[in-house]
C-alpha cells in the first residue's frame, strides 16, 4: 500500500520516496513496524483474553512442572497473524501473487488452529478437533494451494523444479512427462507435485504446533527460521547475487522478503510476552499458521530441501513423537521419557530455560549451515 501510494505515485515529485523501492528497506521498516505492533498490542490482548477466560488447558500426561501454567492465555497466535499482515500489506508490493499466496497460508493455517483452540475452550480440556478432521482440513488447503501454483506453471509464474544443496546444476522437475495428453495424464504428472507439496506444509505445520510446549520455544525458533527464510528470499530474487551463488533466479518472489521480514519481527514481538515465564501462549492458531506459512514460503522459493536445516528442530520434535508412537504401539516401548523431545530433556533433569537456550542454539547452527550451502557447490 504504501509502495504504491509513497513510490509508484509520488516519487516523481519527492524524490527522497525513491527509497521505497529497495526491498532491503522496506523489508527493514516491515520487519520493525511487526514487531512494536506486536509489542504494543501485547497487553490489551492479554488482558482481553483474561476477560474471557481464554486460558491454556494442560494435559494431564504432561510434566507435572507445567500444571501452574494452566489458565494462562492462549490463541496469542491472532496477535501474531495481524503483526505479520499489517505490515505486509503496508511495506510490500502488492500486485505479485507470491504475497498473497503466503498471506493465504497464513491465515488457513491459523483459522485451523482456531478452530482447534475453540473447541478445547468449549471442552474445557486439551482435546480439539480429531486428528483426521484438522489433518483433512490441513491437506485440502495445501492440494488448494499446489493447484494455484499449477496454474501459476501454465503462464510461466512458477517452476516446479528443486534446488539441490552441493549440487546446483541438478534441479529435478517434480512433474513426471506431459500434462496435456488427457486428464488421467495430467492427474498423473502433477500427483509428485502435490503430494510433496501437501506433505511439506502439513508436516512442518503440525512440527511446529509439536514444539510449542515450553514458554518461547517455538517462537524463538521461529525468529531464526523466518530470519534465514528472509535471507534465502531477497537472494533469490536478487540478479547478482542469484546468478553468483547459482541459484534459480525468480525476481516474483523478491515481495515475500518483506513478508518473511514482518514474520521475524512479529515473532520477536510475541517473544516479548511469551518468553520463560510466558505471559501468553501462541496456541495453535499461532504455531499452525506459522508453520504452514514458512513451509509455503520454502516452496515459492525453491528451497524446500533448505527447510530440512531451517526448520530442523521443528522436525526432530516431530519426528521424536513419530518414533515414541510407534515404538509404543509396535512394541510396547517407549524410546523417550516422554515425547515431544523438550519434554524427554525435562525428564532428565534439565531446566525448562536451558533446553530452550540449547535448542535455540541447535536451531540456530543448523539455520546458518543451511545459509552456508548458498556458496557450497
Amino acid at each position: 500500500m504504501l509502495y504504491f501510494l509513497l513510490y509508484d505515485q509520488l516519487y516523481r515529485y519527492v524524490s527522497p520516496f525513491r527509497v521505497f523501492r529497495y526491498t532491503t528497506f522496506r523489508t527493514a521498516f516491515a520487519s520493525l513496524t511487526a514487531l512494536f505492533l506486536c509489542v504494543a498490542l501485547g497487553p490489551w490482548l492479554i488482558n482481553r483474553l483474561r476477560q474471557f477466560q481464554i486460558g491454556q488447558y494442560i494435559r494431564e500426561e504432561g510434566p507435572q512442572s507445567h500444571q501452574k501454567k494452566a489458565g494462562t492465555p492462549t490463541m496469542g497466535g491472532v496477535l501474531i497473524i495481524i503483526s505479520i499482515v499489517i505490515p505486509t500489506l503496508l511495506w510490500a508490493d502488492l500486485r505479485y501473487p507470491y504475497v498473497w499466496i503466503a498471506i493465504a497460508a497464513l491465515f488457513g493455517y491459523g483459522w485451523i488452529g482456531f478452530l482447534d483452540d475453540y473447541a478445547k475452550i468449549t471442552n474445557q480440556r486439551n482435546l480439539g478437533l480429531s486428528g483426521k478432521r484438522k489433518l483433512a482440513y490441513q491437506f485440502a488447503l495445501a492440494f488448494a494451494i499446489g493447484a494455484v501454483l499449477l496454474f501459476m506453471r501454465r503462464s510461466g509464474d512458477y517452476s516446479t523444479a528443486v534446488n539441490i544443496p552441493f549440487a546446483k546444476q541438478f534441479q529435478p522437475s517434480l512433474l513426471i512427462g506431459s500434462l496435456m495428453r488427457s486428464p488421467w495424464t495430467y492427474a498423473l504428472g502433477v500427483a509428485p507435485f502435490c503430494v510433496l507439496l501437501a506433505l511439506i506444509v502439513v508436516f512442518m505445520s503440525n512440527a511446529v504446533n509439536l514444539t510449542d510446549g515450553l514458554d518461547g520455544l517455538a517462537i524463538g525458533l521461529t525468529v531464526i527460521a523466518a530470519g534465514a527464510l528472509t535471507i534465502l528470499t531477497y537472494v533469490g530474487s536478487h540478479a547478482e547475487l542469484a546468478e553468483y551463488l547459482q541459484l534459480a533466479r525468480n525476481p516474483r518472489t523478491s515481495e515475500l522478503t518483506v513478508f518473511c521480514g514482518a514474520m521475524t519481527g512479529a515473532s520477536l514481538g510475541f517473544l516479548w510476552y511469551n518468553a520463560h515465564p510466558a505471559e501468553i501462549f501462541m496456541g495453535d492458531v499461532g504455531s499452525l499458521g506459522l508453520g504452514g506459512a514458512m513451509a509455503v514460503v520454502a516452496v515459492l522459493i525453491k528451497q524446500e530441501v533448505l527447510l530440512l536445516f531451517i526448520g530442523g528442530i521443528f522436525i526432530v520434535e516431530a519426528i521424536s513423537v513419530v518414533l515414541q508412537v510407534g515404538s509404543f504401539k509396535l512394541r510396547g516401548k517407549r524410546i523417550f521419557k516422554m515425547a515431544p523431545l523438550h519434554h524427554h530433556f525435562e525428564q532428565i533433569g534439565w531446566d525448562e530455560s536451558k533446553v530452550i537456550a540449547r535448542f535455540w542454539i541447535a536451531g540456530l547452527v543448523l539455520a546458518l549451515f543451511a545459509l552456508t550451502t548458498l556458496k557450497l557447490r
